[in-house]
C-alpha cells in the first residue's frame, strides 16, 4: 500500500506528483543586489532532484524599499527576470513545479538592514527592534498593490507556475488583518471586511492582470496571542480568499515580530511534531480548495499522520529540506539511505537573522556543490578511480564517525579507535537536557550508516606511536573532541561541604546534585542554562551567573527565549552582567552591572559551565608516527555540531587529494604546519 505522501494531487489545474511542497525559506545565497546566482540554482535544483512535487522559492520583495536581507532574492525590476528564469529552468528539469512567494514585511522591516523604513497600517513600534512604524497613506497602499501585480508579472515571464502571497507570520497583510495592530478608521481598518480588504484587493488585481497565473495565499492559522485574531476570523479570511479565486491556502502560524511569537513560526524542539495540524483542521474543513500545512514535520510518519488526520491536502516541508534535500526520495525508498532529520536547533534561522548565509547542523554543506547526493551519500555510488588507501580515525564522537562515513563511502579502508569504552562523544551530553532528544538524529543517522558499511570501531584503545605505526595508515583523522576547561576561579576557600562539579559531569550523572538542593551555576551560556533546565525538574533552587549582558549566547533566539521563559517561570534566577570577584565560605562575591559588590549564597552545589578546551593529547603520538593527519571538530577549534560535521565531511572528501599528493612521483609530503586542516587563522 502506497503512502499518502506519494499520491498525486491537484493545485488548480496543476498536477503534482506527490503531496510534498517545499516551503519558502530564505538562504542569503543571492548577490547583495538581489540577483540570483549559480548557488541559488544549485540549491533549488538539488531539492527538485530530491523528489519534492513543488518548490516555493524564498520570499521576494516587491520594492527596493522593503528588502529584508543583504543577499535575498528580488523581483522588483525586470533585470531580475533572466536569473529567476534560470532557477525555474533548473527546477523544472526534475519534474517539479515552482511557485514564488511575494512579501512585504511592512512594520517588521529593519532600519539596521539596508536602512529600510518600517511601515504598516497604523503607527506602532517594531517589538524586535524598537523602530517606530509609520502608517501608510491610502495612496501608498494602492502603490504597494500595484507593485505586487508588477512583481507577479515578472515571475510569470520567468516561467513560474504560480505565486504565493505571503499574508502570514506577522508581515504586512497580517498586520492589516489583526485588530491589535491595525487601528485605522478608513476603509482598510475597523471591521473584519475592512481588515481583509488589502489582501482581497491585491488578489483581485493580480487575477485581473494575470488570469492564467495560479495563486496561493499563506496565512497564519493563529497568532498565538490573547489579543490576536480569533479562530472565527481566520476561517472567514480563508473563505474570502477562496471566493477571491486562489487555488490553495498555505498555513503557518505565529508572527516574527518577537521571539515570543516567532517560535510558533519556526518552532523549537520542545514543540510537538505536526504542531500546527490541529489548528489547520477547522480551516481546511471550512474551505473547498487544497490546504498546505507546515510545522515540525520531520519524518515521513509525521507527514502521513497530518494527511491522514484530514488537516491538510499537502505538507509544507521547510527546515527538513535544509537538512536533507533528498528527503522525498529517501521517504519513498528510491534512495537507500536514512533521512538526515531536522533537529529544530534553528541555526538556519539564526544565521539569516545575523545576515549570514544559511547553513544546517545536519547538512553543513547546504548551498554548496558538496551537498549533492554523490557527496552526501558517497556509498551509493562507485568509488572514485584511484588506489584504495588505509585511514585511521581517532575518536568515535560525531565528528569522527562522520569522517569515517564519508571516507569509507569514497572507497577507502577505514577504522575508528575510541579511547573511552563508549562511542558517541558529546552526543550524550547534548541529549541530556530537557527537550533535547531531538538532537539524537545527529548521531543516529551517521552511526547507522557506519554500521551498514561495516566499518570497524574499536573502543578502549589508547593510541600511541607504536600502535599507530603498527596499523600502518596512509592518513590519520584526529577527532578527539574537547574536555571541560579547568575552573577559572580559586575554590580553595570554599566551605568543604559545598560540592564543586562541572556541568558536563552533571549531564553525565544527574544524581551528583540532590533533588531540592540549592545550586549556583557559573556561566550562563548554552551549557549553563541547559544544566539549569535539567535541575529545575529536580526541584532545585538555582541561580545562574553570567558575565555577559545576555544569557544563552550561541543559541538560536527562538529556542533561547523559549528556554529562558521556561526557566523564569520555574523560579530560576539568571543574573547577567555579573562579575565574580571571589569565592569564600558559603558565598560568592559579585558585582552586578555597575552596582556595589555584594555576596550571594552559593547553596549546596557550585557548578562550573565555563566552556571546553581542545583535547589534543594524541597529536604528539600521531606526529611522532610520521603519518600525515588532520584535526577535525572540537579538537581543532571547540564549536558546535555544525562546525564539527563541516570539518569532518570536507576532510573526508579531501582524503583523495591528500593521498594523491602523498603518492606523487616526487614523494613530496605536506609541510608539518600544513597538516591541520581547517585551523583558525
Amino acid at each position: 500500500m502506497s503512502m499518502l505522501l506519494q499520491q498525486p494531487g491537484n493545485i488548480g489545474e496543476l498536477r503534482l506528483k506527490n503531496r510534498v511542497v517545499m516551503a519558502p525559506m530564505g538562504t542569503n545565497y543571492s548577490t547583495t543586489d538581489g540577483l540570483s546566482t549559480a548557488r541559488d540554482r544549485a540549491y533549488y535544483a538539488e531539492r527538485a532532484r530530491g523528489g519534492v512535487a513543488m518548490i516555493m522559492t524564498e520570499a521576494m520583495v516587491v520594492t527596493e524599499q522593503a528588502r529584508p536581507h543583504h543577499n535575498s532574492l528580488c523581483c522588483y525590476h525586470d533585470r531580475f527576470i533572466p536569473g529567476l528564469a534560470s532557477i525555474v529552468s533548473a527546477i523544472k528539469e526534475h519534474d517539479c513545479h515552482v511557485f514564488a512567494q511575494l512579501n512585504h514585511r511592512g512594520a517588521l522591516l529593519r532600519r539596521s538592514v539596508l536602512n529600510m523604513e518600517p511601515v504598516g497600517p497604523s503607527a506602532w513600534m517594531n517589538p524586535n527592534t524598537g523602530d517606530a512604524v509609520r502608517a501608510l497613506a491610502i495612496r501608498e497602499i494602492h502603490e504597494i498593490q500595484n507593485l505586487f501585480v508588477a512583481a507577479a508579472r515578472r515571475l510569470w515571464l520567468a516561467g513560474y507556475d504560480g505565486v504565493e502571497i505571503h499574508a502570514a507570520n506577522g508581515y504586512l497583510f497580517q498586520q492589516f488583518f489583526t485588530r491589535r495592530i491595525n487601528q485605522r478608521t478608513d476603509q482598510y481598518g475597523g471591521s473584519l471586511e475592512n481588515r481583509m480588504r488589502l489582501l482581497l484587493e491585491t488578489i483581485d488585481r493580480i487575477r485581473q492582470a494575470l488570469p492564467q497565473l495560479c495563486l496561493v495565499v499563506r496565512l497564519s492559522a493563529s497568532e498565538f496571542t490573547a489579543d490576536g485574531y480569533t479562530a472565527e476570523e481566520i476561517i472567514a479570511l480563508a473563505q474570502a480568499v477562496e471566493r477571491a479565486g486562489v487555488a490553495a491556502i498555505d498555513l503557518s502560524g505565529g508572527s516574527n515580530e518577537s521571539p515570543q511569537l516567532s517560535k510558533y513560526c519556526i518552532q523549537p524542539p520542545s514543540f510537538a511534531r505536526g504542531c500546527l495540524a490541529p489548528l489547520a483542521k477547522p480551516i481546511k474543513d471550512a474551505v473547498g480548495i487544497p490546504v498546505f500545512v507546515a510545522g515540525r514535520i520531520v519524518e515521513p510518519q509525521d507527514a502521513e499522520e497530518v494527511l491522514a488526520s484530514g488537516s491538510a491536502d499537502f505538507v509544507s516541508l521547510g527546515r527538513a529540506l535544509y537538512a536533507d534535500p533528498h528527503w522525498c526520495l529517501k521517504a519513498f525508498g528510491q534512495v537507500k539511505a536514512p533521512i538526515r532529520q531536522c533537529i529544530a536547533c534553528n541555526v538556519c534561522f539564526e544565521r539569516l537573522t545575523l545576515e549570514k548565509d544559511v547553513s544546517c547542523v545536519q547538512n553543513p554543506m547546504v548551498g554548496t556543490e558538496f551537498e549533492t547526493l554523490e557527496h552526501a551519500e558517497p556509498q551509493l555510488f562507485p568509488s572514485p578511480a584511484g588506489l584504495r588507501k588505509r585511514v585511521l580515525v581517532l575518536g568515535a564522537g560525531v565528528a569522527g564517525i562522520e569522517a569515517a562515513r564519508v571516507i569509507r563511502g569514497r572507497g577507502h579502508e577505514v577504522e575508528v579507535w575510541e579511547k573511552s569504552t563508549r562511542v558517541g562523544g558529546q552526543i550524550h551530553l547534548a541529549v541530556a537536557a530537557p527537550d533535547k532528544t531531538e538532537v539524537q538524529p545527529v548521531w543516529d543517522y551517521r552511526w547507522s550508516e557506519l554500521q551498514a558499511m561495516q566499518v570497524p570501531v574499536r573502543v578502549g584503545v589508547s593510541a600511541d606511536k607504536a600502535l599507530i605505526q603498527a596499523f600502518a595508515p596512509d592518513y590519520v583523522v584526529v577527532a578527539t573532541g574537547s574536555v571541560p576547561r579547568a575552573a577559572v576561579l580559586d575554590t580553595s576557600a570554599l566551605a568543604p561541604d559545598i560540592a564543586v562539579v562541572h556541568a558536563w559531569d552533571v549531564f553525565k550523572e544527574p544524581a551528583l546534585v540532590a533533588p531540592g538542593s540549592t545550586v549556583t551555576v557559573v556561566g550562563g551560556g548554552m551549557v549553563g542554562v541547559e544544566i539549569a533546565d535539567l535541575l529545575r525538574l529536580k526541584g532545585c533552587t538555582i541561580q545562574v551567573l553570567e558575565m555577559q549582558a545576555h544569557a544563552a549566547n550561541g543559541m538560536a533566539r527562538n529556542n533561547k527565549f523559549e528556554l529562558l521563559e521556561r526557566l523564569a517561570d520555574s523560579g530560576v534566577r539568571v543574573i547577567t552582567q555579573c562579575r565574580i570577584q571571589g569565592l569564600a565560605g558559603r558565598e560568592v562575591k559579585v558585582q552586578i552591572g555597575q552596582g556595589e559588590a555584594e555576596s550571594l549564597a552559593i547553596g549546596q552545589t557550585l557548578i562550573f559551565a565555563t566552556g571546553p578546551r581542545p583535547n589534543t593529547d594524541v597529536v604528539e603520538a600521531v606526529e611522532a608516527s610520521g603519518v600525515p593527519y588532520s584535526c577535525v571538530g572540537d579538537c581543532n577549534v571547540p564549536g558546535d555540531f555544525l562546525s564539527a560535521l563541516r570539518d569532518a565531511w570536507m576532510v573526508g572528501l579531501g582524503i583523495d587529494a591528500q593521498l594523491r599528493h602523498a603518492a606523487s612521483p616526487t614523494g613530496a609530503t605536506a609541510p608539518k604546519d600544513m597538516n591541520i586542516i581547517g585551523e583558525s587563522a
